[in-house]
């Protein structure tokens, strides 16, 4: 048989990170049986390497190592080296990463690892130089003193021993729950039926949510905006998602005015595209001006839904139309012709990072000339607004645009009016916007198709329905429809659907099991865009996806959902995902999905699950409240029982629409159902129920007319042909 180390084996893979080192000296191997078999059978150790296609400082890495002759002859000798795309993988690149944040208390990519034949990790850190500088070990000068530690006996025994050490600790952090004093030997319940011992366990404290409420304030940056005193800042929509809450249910200024003052500095600074909308990964500095400026498809997601949640709070237009810019961007940018949403746009282009969307007084010049605009005041306008100077903020002299000066500021210096300011900087705009597009080269894209990040995509749109246009409804249905269409086989789904270089549209590779956060997010999705459409199908999916996440995900010996189905690949660690990072808790996603559905199938021990889970995890949100948002928002959320919102009638009102697109609902289950009971029949034969959920039994339309019924800590409103009055009854006003 042959040796499948022998050669760099990622030209046979789809995904564009792995395809960017097929042309690697390193002979490069996916992660697959052949591999791990390969390290056990040539008994040395495995170098693991794990990025993605937009992160930039895996691109250096690359250049500064990967394509390097004398690294390429080391690891090829002295190692199994593996390639590890972590969006395909997200199991592979928790596992480790959890790690190198025990490790070296921080976490990033790449990821650079070092494991036993049998995947135990026993060096971890993040990007190195190829030579050592600045107090960093070279990469070159770690791999010959690990192979030649590796070859020592006694240095190696040193080495197991540490890797056995840190996967029990990995294993202690991902894997430990509090059982909640359940005999560990003790017989588990059935498959959503929530064990005895746990089901008495009190939930996390009620002052989960105060508590983290109050560890956010104490976190806000209340000078720029955002948390956190010093670079770099991520997006934390979660945190902003508290905050607003927390404002809602109490009337406490403070949380507001840190949610308003983080979501004006992400939308007026560099994270956000001042030309072409929708925002980049992160911050590197304090004020927002210079970004990483890979644009991924769940930031911009997240970012939609929340900037709609403010609008509908505060009713600021500018926040409706930062949304409304961002689902543009992933209508234009993001879009598979089908009706998916791809992954990624790279960070690098054309000279460099950030090429494509910075600029200099005489390429604004340039592109106001090429629009016909070439007075010098309006030049220096734009400058103004959007902080253009000789010497720049960023690399080269050029700048990244931010909303340095107000448009009333700059009426009153110019002496012109602000509706003249504003008219010019729109036709400015769109000038910048056209040039780039025809002079720049374009970001390269990462064209996977992800199962879960598509969820949260389709969420944002039906928040767009709701919120902005109900014609948006469409595209979200459309990504869904794709996601189905390719990803889903009836039972379970798959992780990924990628078209290689000379497929046919919709003749792609699908690849990867599902993992929690493909159903969690995705059948969040569907639940919200049956709420907006009043699809019956959409809700029949969301529910197909819990069962899923019911028996194949949860746990009942443990009292959890794990990350990874129970027939998927076996770690050395089986992850779970209680923490918000990047993107929301996929426990805590889970945990609501099952609580929210319940309503719609409370025969099938939904909420029994998810509350044995937020049981088992009461201790961490508790003493952690605001790493674990999403999970304390669950946990609210099972104290105070649902807010649901039943809408009988064939055709909402568009009154009712002006209605919803207005309020601030959080946590609201709109649950549409059809005006009478004939039409009802249909819908439980749809979804192969015996009798109406008590969400709809006996709430049809009265009197002919669309009826609302609005029911909030266990108690209904009379049926109402006025949603307003319904919601006002809900709120006590």
């Amino acid at each position: 048989m042959s040796d499948p180390t022998a050669r760099n084996r990622l030209d046979e893979e789809a995904s564009p990170y792995l395809r960017q080192h097929a042309d690697n000296p390193v002979h490069w191997q996916p992660w697959d049986d052949d591999a791990l078999a390969a390290a056990r059978e040539r008994d040395v150790p495995i170098f693991l390497s794990v990025g993605y296609s937009a992160c930039h400082w895996c691109h250096v890495m690359e250049e500064e190592s990967f394509e390097d002759e004398a690294v390429a002859e080391v690891l090829n000798e002295e190692f199994v080296p593996v390639k590890v795309d972590r969006e395909e993988r997200p199991d592979v690149d928790r596992v480790y990463q959890t790690v190198n944040q025990l490790v070296n208390g921080r976490g990033g990519w790449p990821l650079s690892v070092w494991l036993t034949p049998d995947g135990k990790p026993f060096y971890v850190g993040t990007y190195f130089p190829r030579d050592g500088r600045q107090g960093m070990p070279g990469f070159l000068e770690i791999c010959r003193n690990l192979a030649n530690s590796w070859a020592d006996p006694d240095q190696r025994g040193d080495m197991e021993a540490r890797a056995e050490q840190w996967t029990g600790a990995a294993r202690d952090e991902l894997e430990s729950s509090d059982d909640g004093g359940v005999d560990p030997d003790a017989d588990g319940a059935a498959a959503g039926e929530a064990p005895a011992g746990r089901a008495a366990t009190a939930l996390p404290d009620a002052d989960v949510l105060s508590d983290a409420v109050t560890a956010a304030m104490r976190s806000a940056d209340r000078e720029h905006g955002g948390f956190g005193r010093q670079g770099p800042k991520f997006p934390q929509t979660g945190r902003i998602d508290l905050l607003m809450q927390a404002y809602a249910r109490s009337g406490r200024e403070e949380p507001l005015n840190v949610a308003v003052e983080t979501l004006d500095a992400m939308a007026g600074g560099g994270l956000y595209d001042q030309v072409g909308g929708g925002f980049h990964r992160y911050c590197t500095d304090r004020e927002w001006v210079v970004p990483h400026f890979e644009k991924m498809l769940y930031d911009n997601a997240e970012l939609a839904r929340v900037y709609l949640d403010a609008y509908r709070l505060v009713g600021r237009p500018t926040y409706a139309r930062t949304a409304q810019e961002t689902l543009a961007f992933l209508e234009r940018e993001l879009s598979h012709p089908d009706g998916g949403f791809y992954g990624t746009l790279d960070a690098d282009s054309g000279e460099g990072e950030g090429e494509f969307y910075v600029w200099t007084p005489e390429t604004v010049a340039d592109a106001l000339a090429a629009d016909g605009v070439d007075d010098e005041e309006t030049v220096e306008l734009v400058c103004d607004r959007f902080g253009v100077a000789s010497g720049g903020n960023f690399e080269r002299g050029t700048t990244v645009l931010t909303r340095a000066t107000p448009a009333e500021d700059l009426a009153e210096e110019y002496g012109l009016e602000v509706a003249e300011v504003r008219e010019r900087l729109l036709r400015a705009r769109t000038a910048l916007f056209e040039h780039r597009e025809r002079e720049r080269e374009r970001p390269p894209r990462d064209e996977k198709v992800l199962a879960g990040w598509n969820g949260l995509a389709i969420s944002a749109f039906a928040a767009g329905a709701r919120t902005l246009d109900p014609a948006l409804a469409d595209r979200g249905a459309d990504a869904l429809a794709f996601v189905r269409d390719h990803l889903w086989d009836g039972d379970r789904l798959s992780r990924r659907y990628i078209e290689r270089e000379g497929d046919a549209v919709g003749d792609g590779e699908v690849k990867g099991v599902g993992y929690l956060e493909d159903y969690a997010y995705l059948g969040r999705a569907a639940l919200e865009l049956y709420g907006v459409t009043g699809e019956i199908d959409h809700l029949a999916f969301a529910l197909d996806l819990a069962r899923v996440v019911v028996d194949a995900f949860y746990d009942d010996a443990d009292g959890t959902i794990y990350a990874t189905p129970a027939d998927g690949e076996e770690l050395v660690v089986r992850p779970q995902e209680p923490t918000d990072a990047s993107t929301p808790s996929s426990l805590g996603v889970a945990t609501r999905l099952l609580l929210d559905l319940d309503v719609f199938a409370p025969d099938a021990d939904f909420e029994a699950v998810a509350r044995d889970v937020l049981a088992t995890h009461a201790d961490a949100v508790t003493t952690s409240p605001l790493e674990h948002v999403t999970l304390a928002l669950a946990t609210a959320r099972a104290e105070s029982g649902p807010f649901e919102l039943t809408l009988a009638c064939d055709d909402l009102p568009e009154e009712w629409w002006d209605t919803l697109a207005s309020r601030y609902l959080p946590g609201v289950i709109v649950a549409p159902r059809p005006a009478g009971d004939d039409g009802l029949d249909g819908w439980l034969t749809a979804l192969g129920l015996d009798e109406a959920p008590p969400v709809w039994e006996g709430r049809g339309a009265r009197d002919d007319l669309p009826t609302a019924y609005a029911c909030r800590d266990f108690t209904c409103s009379p049926p109402n042909h006025d949603l307003r009055a319904a919601l006002e009854w809900a709120a006590g006003e």
